[in-house]
């Protein structure tokens, strides 16, 4: 077996049906096994995914674990080269998997791979690639001055601001959305340290990697889509709370023996805890909702356009527009031509993952995007990294 993967799911079935669906796609010119651990969902999950994806290995907790302990349960039944630690709310090309493992052959010295993502609107997502955190990189965030340098390598040190986007690059931090692990790396290691229950596993998984002699590697080649706001809502209190005592938790374990790190960093954390609270008691902008009908334009094949108009009816996208259209000037046109709001991307001999991802890439802030992919009872999007995203769906 060349791979097996590994995703923790908590209320997002329609996000995950779109996951396992790119997944199984990614996995054709490779041997693979999946493995969905179920955090004790209460939205349906079991009885909706169990019967649409019999190949997938699915187990169902009375209780949520965590996302550290979850994934560590299955991992003595993976018998993968390569084990992928891999969110639900993610979609993934179709080439990715095999790029991956070509340059984990490439670098011997390859422990763990993370790689380019971005967001449902085209944005990129920072977190892609880090460093360790340190007192002064967390200053520098948190007072803005990482975001207006953002490809500085000394105040946007956070985010290895001065390692391009595109490049394949070592780094110290990798994301737990995406993030695939040699064999070697997994022994070495045992996986996630369960004392996280959520945030800051996949820093100390990666720092864990490194002091085992090994290098985590970003892989810029290669671009997903991670639906943020899916399973983070940072203007929440719970995740404040959570966040921050990650953090602390991932200094207790490393630093607690140099007292002047240790203590530096207990304050950056402190101060980061308390601008969250501040923030969070700043009301946020309401978003006014309307019934309005929405422009929408469909990217896809006819089969797949009458399927999706289905599943619009009586939403505000019930009569999108329909294209054949591939070429991403041709596209940017006929939004500005016709007052496109939105457009519905569709997989199939049409459009690939690969190809639907750079679109999404190419057209950030023109609209909207959904995402429809095909054999799904659902549509799904998001458009606000603080906020849960979109879905339409008859069941």
């Amino acid at each position: 077996m060349q791979l097996s993967i590994i995703i923790v799911n908590y209320n997002v079935k329609y996000f995950l049906e779109h996951c396992l669906l790119s997944v199984i796609k990614a996995c054709k010119e490779i041997e693979a096994e999946i493995f969905v651990v179920d955090n004790n969902s209460t939205d349906g999950s079991e009885a909706y995914l169990t019967p649409k994806f019999p190949t997938v290995k699915f187990t169902w907790n009375n209780k949520n674990l965590g996302f550290g302990k979850a994934s560590n349960s299955v991992l003595k039944d993976t018998t993968g080269d390569y084990v992928l630690f891999l969110n639900p709310d993610t979609i993934v090309p179709e080439d990715c998997f095999t790029k991956c493992i070509s340059f984990f052959n490439a670098y011997a010295n390859c422990g763990a791979l993370g790689v380019r993502m971005i967001d449902g609107s085209g944005n990129f997502l920072k977190e892609s690639k880090r460093c360790l955190p340190t007192p002064i990189a967390g200053l520098f965030k948190m007072i803005g001055i990482t975001s207006a340098l953002p490809n500085s390598s000394f105040f946007a040190k956070y985010y290895a601001g001065n390692l391009p986007e595109k490049e394949n690059n070592k780094v110290e931090v990798l994301a737990g959305a995406f993030m695939m692990l040699s064999k070697k790396a997994i022994e070495l290691t045992k996986g996630f340290d369960e004392s996280f229950f959520m945030y800051g596993e996949d820093i100390d998984l990666s720092f864990s990697v490194t002091k085992a002699g090994l290098q985590n590697y970003y892989l810029g080649e290669t671009t997903i889509i991670h639906f943020k706001g899916e399973s983070t809502q940072k203007k929440d209190a719970s995740y404040i709370k959570h966040f921050y005592g990650a953090m602390q938790l991932f200094i207790d374990k490393h630093y607690k023996t140099t007292a002047l790190k240790y203590a530096a960093m207990s304050w950056a954390i402190s101060a980061g805890k308390a601008i969250a609270k501040i923030k969070n008691l700043i009301p946020s902008k309401e978003v006014i909702k309307t019934s309005t009908s929405i422009n929408a334009l469909f990217i896809g094949e006819e089969e797949e356009y009458e399927k999706v108009k289905h599943l619009l009816k009586g939403s505000r996208y019930a009569s999108p527009l329909l294209t054949l259209l591939k070429d991403n000037d041709q596209i940017r046109k006929l939004i500005l031509q016709k007052n496109i709001d939105a457009i519905i991307l569709a997989p199939g001999n049409i459009f690939s993952n690969v190809e639907i991802i750079k679109t999404v890439s190419h057209l950030p802030n023109a609209c909207k995007f959904l995402f429809y992919e095909s054999s799904a009872d659902s549509i799904i999007g998001s458009h606000n990294k603080n906020e849960r995203g979109e879905f339409i769906s008859n069941f």
